[in-house]
């Protein structure tokens, strides 16, 4: 209770700050404003992290290639899975969230401003309108896209099915695919409760999956393909 307690007192302040912080370049049309935000998500969550006595530690992140564009796919256990990947991941990213955190005041509107991409899952043709924005992210700006294929956190830690959102953007764009393995997010805080607890959070990246010469009909194939690295990442921990 004590933890949660500071973490209340702080993300107020600190979101606030780093909201502003982008509103403020903006509106001055400052030329800093890439700059800015790349380094908010990375600042705001690194604060988190270290006021719930959290590490996060990266295994295999040599695969995670800044020059070039990649999708990196995940499990989803916590909150903290995005706290951990926007803190330390490499390079420049770009998340697609779903799109209640864009209702969190000031911070979820000044993000997708950034570049970061909301999904509506309950509405196809606006969630293939954001598809349609990553790929476009993607040609573009060239950054790691950040996707959670199982739409939600899990419940009870075990690795759910894929959504084949992030594997159509894959091969309708060339882009190799990136598993990854999340590990000790749910112990730090999972589903269902605001409970916090100081630990180790493990990300743990897989080789990525070509793409090349896929075609949409092998869609099922790649998404059978991430989820299979993502449960051999997961190993037992899951």
């Amino acid at each position: 209770m004590i933890r949660l307690l500071a973490v209340l007192l702080v993300i107020g302040p600190i979101t606030v700050w780093h909201a502003v912080r982008i509103l403020w370049a903006m509106a001055w049309k400052s030329p800093r404003l890439p700059c800015v935000c790349a380094d908010v998500p990375r600042s705001w969550s690194r604060t988190l992290l270290s006021v719930c006595g959290v590490r996060v530690v990266l295994e295999n992140e040599e695969v995670i290639d800044p020059e070039r564009a990649q999708i990196l796919v995940a499990n989803h256990q916590s909150w903290f899975d995005v706290l951990a990947l926007a803190g330390h991941l490499p390079g420049g990213y770009r998340f697609v969230a779903k799109k209640e955190i864009e209702k969190a005041p000031l911070f979820g509107p000044s993000l997708r401003r950034c570049g970061h991409i909301y999904i509506d899952r309950e509405d196809r043709a606006k969630a293939l309108e954001s598809l349609a924005r990553a790929r476009e992210i993607l040609e573009k700006e060239r950054p790691t896209v950040i996707m959670f294929p199982e739409g939600t956190r899990s419940r009870d830690g075990r690795l759910q099915r894929f959504k084949k959102g992030a594997f159509v953007l894959g091969i309708q764009t060339g882009v190799e695919v990136v598993p990854a393995a999340i590990i000790g997010s749910r112990e730090v805080m999972p589903k269902g409760t605001l409970k916090i607890r100081p630990g180790t959070i493990t990300v743990r990246f897989g080789e990525p999956i070509p793409v090349d010469g896929m075609e949409m009909e092998n869609r099922d194939r790649l998404t059978r393909e991430a989820h299979g690295a993502v449960a051999g990442l997961l190993g037992g921990a899951h």
